[in-house]
């Protein structure tokens, strides 16, 4: 008997924070909810991650996953977008912590080559795979999609190691 395991994967943002939540069986994976955070543009930093950190902690209460996945931060060009992102990833890591769920860090060449099977994916061919792998999924936007990947990404490692601690 496989166990069911339900995941959040998190594509964590300032402008648009990327929500996932899969339900994993062995190989087999199965859409449950995604959408976005959007906090608004122009309120304070702080009020915007107390929106992140709020939301999540409803999404969480909501669904109840077991575990989290949130995507490593890409170093952008400018240091300042780097720190910013760098906040609303710790409120999409410190969030499902604090409710007692583990989360997996995850880069995002790993996530597109879990999914796509290269590193160097695009937007479009992640949207298409996460269609081909959950056909019931119904992202609007591609950081719901990525936030499925994430989670997809997790599935995909959690079950290796699960298999390599059972060898």
């Amino acid at each position: 008997m496989l166990d069911v395991v339900r995941i959040i994967g998190i594509d964590p943002g300032l402008r648009r924070t990327g929500w996932g939540i899969i339900e994993s069986e062995g190989n087999r994976l199965r859409f449950i909810a995604c959408g976005v955070l959007t906090p608004a543009v122009d309120q304070d930093l702080a009020l915007r991650l107390v929106h992140l950190h709020e939301g999540l902690m409803r999404l969480i209460a909501e669904h109840h996953p077991q575990e989290a996945a949130v995507e490593e931060t890409f170093v952008n060009a400018g240091a300042r977008s780097t720190l910013l992102l760098g906040q609303a990833r710790g409120i999409a890591v410190m969030t499902p912590a604090s409710m007692g769920l583990p989360v997996g860090e995850y880069s995002a060449n790993l996530v597109k080559k879990s999914v796509v099977g290269t590193g160097h994916a695009e937007k479009k061919q992640i949207e298409l795979m996460v269609r081909t792998l959950m056909p019931a999924a119904n992202f609007k936007s591609a950081d719901a999609a990525d936030a499925l990947a994430i989670a997809i990404c997790h599935a995909h490692h959690r079950q290796h190691r699960k298999l390599a601690r059972s060898a």
